[in-house]
């Protein structure tokens, strides 16, 4: 879907490859985005790289890597005379251990020693609540941004993230501006006090004070996804540049398996070109874009790629170090073998969200089994909780806390199967978005449309009743066993929160109903079924 989105939106002017019209101040912007705790390396999967396969070369990424690649690259551009930034568009939260034991503190700590200039707050960042971003606040020195939040309501964060700032970079002025995915509010747990603003005309308002400000080079530094990110270029006048996360979009000059090219150039409403960068996700990519502006301040060429930090890219000595030691009680417990599969378990989000997943019938399949004999029948398990695959072999405890990092309990409730569909409908509602919600299910199956209009794409569900499927009875009771997440109402699943009936949410931990259903099931034999169909 992305690929559709790219392909009739997306326009790659001639800009990027002709030589520079007015060569008088270039930026280059050196980006992350979505590293999501990947503090040590990572395999081809996104799981955390094991020693041997590190030894062997296997591995990517890491803030090592990143370490190395911004510092080499600063320091020879700096040389050179050349003017840098260097940016993050969030989520630098949950998605490893490292976040489960340290809490932030971790990532902080990695993004201060690397010298990061500028981040946008992601939606991970509000998983721990608005309290949870103090070991990052507390932590770093340089500022943190997100312009459509108001927290002045709130205690904790009041005064400490600005909606637009300016950095100088050898006298010359950068103005930055910010959003964040207003999905933040279902997807993770900002709080009652932090107020969400609509993304476009909170940019345009800080882009037009910057403005005025006499400011005229001005990024927007988002976490809201591609697809809003060209709805933004599109939108908002003044904007030089887009860096943007959320999307884990993968963005390349030159890679045929790319999401896009890099920079995707866009169209604004005065006719001018946008360049738009994203690069990847979990460490594996740092982009480099360099931009050179007019005595205006207008974009007159702009070109970059993102680099691939595989092994050739020499880990940082001192940061490595320091991993090995915060790591080092983690590895201990999280080298446990608790099982083996006997083939590689998709769960990339690229799949899991927008179809039936293996991951997503392991993990459904681990919830119904583990509570079945409390008399639930059905399993839905968001998408966006699976955050790895997992590779063939032996399954150690530290990869399935990379699949399932964000401690979530089981929840059993009951729901009239009316609510069971309206929760469905739910799930298949932003599957052009590759939105978190999308529902991996046991114990039922269900047929849905992927061309209808959202709140009306099911087109059949049944249950398992003993062995026999059996349609959804909108007025029937049913016992479901989902997260504590999405009990709560997360990714949109109000209907959970509102109608759930004899609610439990304080089950086992879902990591660990995973790791001991692979153990009782090893060899586990990944699979898909067809329980999740589409007609057109």
């Amino acid at each position: 879907m992305l690929a559709r989105i790219l392909g009739s939106t997306a326009m790659v002017a001639g800009l990027s490859m002709a030589a520079p019209v007015a060569a008088e101040t270039t930026l280059h912007i050196l980006h992350i985005n979505d590293l999501h705790s990947r503090i040590q390396s990572i395999s081809g999967s996104g799981s955390t790289c094991s020693a041997e396969n590190e030894a062997a070369g296997e591995c990517f990424g890491g803030v090592a890597r990143v370490a190395t690649a911004i510092n080499t690259l600063r320091g020879d551009l700096q040389a050179a005379g050349e003017n840098v930034l260097v940016l993050d568009a969030g989520d630098q939260y949950q998605g490893s251990l490292f976040f489960t034991t340290y809490r932030g503190a971790a990532e902080a700590e990695f993004m201060e020693a690397i010298g990061f200039d500028a981040m946008a707050l992601g939606n991970h960042e509000f998983n721990n609540g608005p309290e949870g971003l103090l070991p990052l606040l507390d932590t770093v020195s340089f500022p943190v941004v997100s312009g459509n939040l108001d927290v002045s309501a709130d205690p904790v964060l009041n005064g400490r993230v600005g909606d637009r700032l300016v950095l100088e970079v050898n006298g010359m002025q950068v103005g930055i501006v910010s959003a964040l995915t207003r999905d933040t509010m279902e997807i993770s747990s900002p709080g009652d006090s932090v107020v969400f603003e609509e993304e476009i005309a909170a940019l345009q308002a800080d882009v037009d004070a910057l403005t005025a400000e006499g400011v005229s080079m001005i990024i927007a530094l988002t976490h809201v996804g591609l697809p809003a990110d060209i709805r933004i270029a599109e939108a908002v006048t003044g904007l030089d540049v887009i860096v943007g996360g959320h999307s884990h979009t993968y963005l390349s000059k030159d890679d045929p398996d790319r999401d896009g090219p890099y920079p995707l150039w866009i169209s604004n409403p005065e006719g001018a070109m946008v360049p738009i960068v994203q690069a990847g996700a979990y460490s594996r990519y740092l982009g480099h874009l360099a931009v050179t502006f007019d005595d205006a301040g207008e974009v007159v060429y702009a070109d970059g790629n993102t680099m691939l930090l595989d092994a050739s890219v020499v880990p940082d000595e001192t940061i490595a170090a320091r991993i090995a030691e915060l790591g080092g009680e983690i590895d201990v417990a999280m080298a446990v073998a608790v099982g083996e599969t006997s083939d590689f378990i998709e769960g990339d989000r690229s799949v899991c969200r927008v179809m039936e997943c293996p991951m997503g019938n392991l993990v459904a399949d681990a919830m119904l089994q583990r509570v079945a004999d409390q008399g639930i029948q059905i399993a839905i398990a968001n998408s966006g909780g699976l955050r790895a695959s997992i590779d063939a072999g032996e399954v150690t405890m530290g990869e399935v806390f990379t699949v399932l990092p964000f401690q979530n309990a089981l929840a059993t409730f009951q729901l009239t199967g009316a609510d069971v569909l309206a929760a469905l409908e739910n799930g298949v509602s932003q599957v052009e978005e590759v939105a978190g919600r999308f529902p991996q299910v046991s114990g039922m199956r269900f047929t849905w449309n992927p061309a209808g209009e959202p709140g009306a794409r099911i087109v059949s569900a049944e249950v398992d009743m003993g062995g026999t499927w059996e349609a959804l009875d909108p007025a029937a009771t049913y016992g479901v066993v989902s997260n504590n997440f999405m009990r709560g109402g997360g990714d949109g699943y109000s209907v959970f929160a509102t109608n759930g009936m004899n609610a439990y949410d304080f089950g086992p931990g879902l990591e660990e109903v995973v790791a001991t259903y692979i153990g009782e099931n090893s060899p586990y034999t990944p699979y898909t079924d067809g329980r999740i169909a589409t007609v057109e």
